[in-house]
């Protein structure tokens, strides 16, 4: 999401390469086009505007190190400043000690807030061992307590409601009464989590800021959380400021972050009314809620991918995966015995961790990798049909897939045969990597990889590096002159 702020940092940031030292001028320079990143990623105006005065403080008549080039100390001072502009952060919960810890959820209508309420109660069971009951709350949407109900059901977590549906489907019963009933429900049940699902509407000016109010002094929550839709942008900031001046908010959840938003209220939202984002939804599985890092952001926001980030993922997936299972692989591997079809697993490894794209945005280099327009995701599912076009004997054996074989697998999986021989050619080299990577540490693994991307061997598909070529001539100055310039005017 965060590729436009990405591109123009870049592009802004080269202008100052190779200068002797920072002066006003060209440190203004550069920092004019961070601030049209950061306004066409729909960034708040003031914020924009109050960030680059605060780099260019920083930054002008500041020593120059002989040894760094004084765009690498306008970089750390950028990545500095994004990380004060969306933290400090606490992810702890105000757990009560004697009742039931309250959680209450607002937002607009179709910022995600009863998925939200589901995952919340997801990572509070799982993360911090506790037992939430879900409330559903918004009685105004029709099927709004159906869909608590089937999360719940989902992940085995009571629901608590109250009422029947009238003929239009609305539920005759007081938002009010149902969440200060829950909590007395709780605690007979001893239940020790309570999330409040409350209503909303499309417009800040149509929200039921009064009824908000009241459930807030009846059921009287340790936490109140805003869910924000991340592709509204400046939309969210204002909605945030608005519901912070009514309920005094502890935080905001940013839904939507794994779709096409540019990024700007996740850099506008802390600036603008102090509140913290806390938690950031990537995705509609359940358990796609996760902490808000501001280093972490800002190191994807500055292209320098997010490692911890894989790693979580990586250790997540292998908890799902049964030892037996691991050393299988693992036993694979060493013997040099990888075939296509552990390397169509891969792939669904991949799919756990947030896909291909998610992943290489997250490598270190690897966004500048993916050209623009062009979805990974696409390269993924074709070589997949390529797998599931081939026989049992082929996929075990790549090597007796000769020229009639291609065909019949590119009839089968909608691609051409070329591309069919160029996937086995990549498939080869894949094999004589996975096997260098056996007996390397995962950190030793990343490094392997990022290196890798940086060469373009990540774009699934991708044409292979032709082999140079004599030609029998070798080439005058002029000539190697006029190649030249004809290679920058095709950059």
């Amino acid at each position: 999401m965060f590729e436009g702020i990405q591109r123009g940092l870049t592009e802004a940031l080269k202008k100052l390469r190779g200068r002797g030292r920072l002066t006003e001028a060209n440190v203004r320079d550069g920092l004019r086009e961070v601030r049209r990143a950061l306004l066409e990623a729909d960034v708040n105006f003031t914020v924009a505007n109050t960030f680059i005065e605060r780099v260019t403080e920083k930054s002008v008549g500041q020593e120059v190190l002989r040894t760094i080039d004084p765009s690498e100390q306008i970089v750390r001072i950028v990545y500095d400043e994004l990380v004060a502009l969306m933290g400090p952060v606490d992810h702890r919960f105000h757990f009560a000690k004697d009742r039931p810890t309250v959680i209450m959820l607002c937002g607009l209508q179709g910022s995600g807030k009863t998925t939200t309420a589901g995952k919340l109660a997801l990572l509070l069971r799982e993360k911090h061992g506790r037992k939430p009951m879900l409330v559903a709350a918004d009685l105004q949407r029709p099927a709004a307590v159906e869909q608590i109900k089937v999360l719940g059901g989902q992940l085995n977590i009571p629901v608590y409601t109250e009422g029947t549906a009238g003929p239009d489907g609305v539920i005759k019963a007081s938002p009010v009464d149902v969440c200060r009933n829950a909590v007395t429900h709780a605690r007979g049940h001893l239940l020790d989590t309570v999330i409040l699902d409350t209503a909303g509407r499309l417009h800040i000016a149509e929200m039921p800021m009064e009824e908000l109010r009241q459930i807030d002094r009846q059921a009287k929550p340790d936490d109140v959380f805003l869910v924000c839709d991340a592709m509204t942008g400046q939309d969210a900031v204002n909605s945030s400021k608005a519901f912070n001046e009514a309920l005094d908010l502890n935080g905001v959840i940013l839904t939507k972050l794994d779709g096409d938003a540019r990024g700007g209220a996740a850099l506008s939202i802390k600036e603008v009314t102090q509140v913290p984002i806390k938690y950031i939804g990537v995705g509609e599985k359940l358990e796609k809620l996760e902490e808000f890092h501001p280093e972490r952001m800002a190191q994807r926001i500055m292209g320098q991918g997010d490692i911890m980030g894989i790693v979580e993922k990586v250790a997540r997936v292998q908890q799902e995966l049964s030892q037996e299972e691991i050393q299988k692989q693992q036993d694979k591997l060493a013997k040099g015995d990888f075939t296509i079809e552990d390397f169509r697993k891969q792939f669904e490894m991949m799919a756990k961790m947030g896909g291909m794209k998610e992943l290489m945005s997250q490598m270190p280099g690897m966004s500048e990798m993916i050209p623009e327009g062009e979805d990974p995701e696409e390269s993924v599912k074709r070589i997949q049909g390529m797998i599931d076009s081939m026989t049992k004997e082929e996929k075990r054996n790549p090597d007796i897939i000769d020229i009639p074989r291609r065909r019949r697998i590119a009839d089968g999986s909608g691609t051409e045969p070329h591309e069919v021989k160029q996937f086995i050619n990549q498939f080869a080299q894949v094999r004589t990597l996975m096997r260098q990577m056996a007996s390397m540490s995962l950190w030793q693994r990343i490094k392997m990889v990022t290196g890798l991307g940086k060469a373009g061997m990540f774009q699934p598909g991708a044409m292979l590096p032709k082999a140079k070529i004599g030609t029998g001539h070798r080439k005058t100055p002029k000539e190697r002159a006029e190649e030249r310039k004809k290679k920058k005017k095709r950059k």
